[in-house]
């Protein structure tokens, strides 16, 4: 979780190659994804094993595995039998129902014993046609997650800071870190954009794009943006 009040980086990965250049460049936790299938692209399997082989405990791993949908579950069948710390989905698609925390809770119930659920919203809520992350937020302390990731579901050039104001980020942030949920910021953050969220303190920034050459999410990871990123955060 966080050390301290140090925020770590948190990296998404879509190979054993990538995570091997993630994890020598300083990332504190590694994503598995398949960025090419969206927010929440999920990789097969097989990468995210030999994900996990690569790091062999250096550091957690969490893998994504789309968005909700009722086969969610038996879709990742395979990555559930993984020594996965974090496992994760969007919402999207699920403001016109008004059962996603019942499906939500019930999905944890059925998980096995090891990785940690992680309450996923997204700041482009209404673009995603999903619950607001207030009331993700509201959720995720009265049911005791642990972890939650605040990101965007659109991935468009537009950032965390076009969907909602730093102050806003930073009163949802602070409150869920009262309750002991630590919390991950995403949402194609660049390092520039830190200086408008320096009154908030995530536990992790989750990165992509921006440590992409070129800052294409698509692209081969950078190093030097890596570190660039554990610079800035070190400070």
């Amino acid at each position: 979780m966080s050390e301290g009040t140090r925020t770590g980086l948190l990296v998404s990965v879509r190979s054993a190659e990538e995570a091997a250049i993630a994890l020598e460049a300083g990332a504190d936790l590694l994503d598995v994804k398949d960025p090419s299938r969206g927010a929440m692209g999920m990789a097969h399997h097989e990468v995210v094993s030999a994900v996990l082989a690569t790091v062999a405990g250096k550091v957690p791993v969490s893998a994504a595995f789309g968005e909700w949908r009722d086969t969610i579950l038996t879709d990742a069948h395979w990555h559930l039998e993984l020594p996965l710390n974090y496992i994760k989905w969007g919402l999207a698609g699920y403001h016109a129902g008004p059962g996603w925390g019942e499906d939500l809770l019930d999905a944890r119930r059925e998980l096995p014993v090891g990785p940690e659920l992680v309450a996923v919203a997204y700041a482009d809520w209404e673009k995603a046609n999903a619950p607001a992350p207030t009331e993700v937020a509201k959720f995720a302390k009265r049911y005791r997650f642990r972890t939650f990731l605040l990101d965007t579901f659109c991935k468009n050039g537009k950032t965390l800071l076009d969907c909602m104001k730093p102050a806003e980020i930073a009163e949802l942030v602070a409150g869920l870190k009262r309750t002991g949920i630590a919390v991950a910021l995403g949402g194609s953050l660049t390092p520039e954009k830190l200086k408008s969220l320096k009154d908030v303190q995530p536990d992790w920034y989750a990165v992509r794009g921006s440590v992409c050459a070129g800052g294409k999410r698509e692209g081969s990871l950078d190093p030097v943006r890596i570190k660039k990123w554990k610079d800035l955060l070190a400070a």
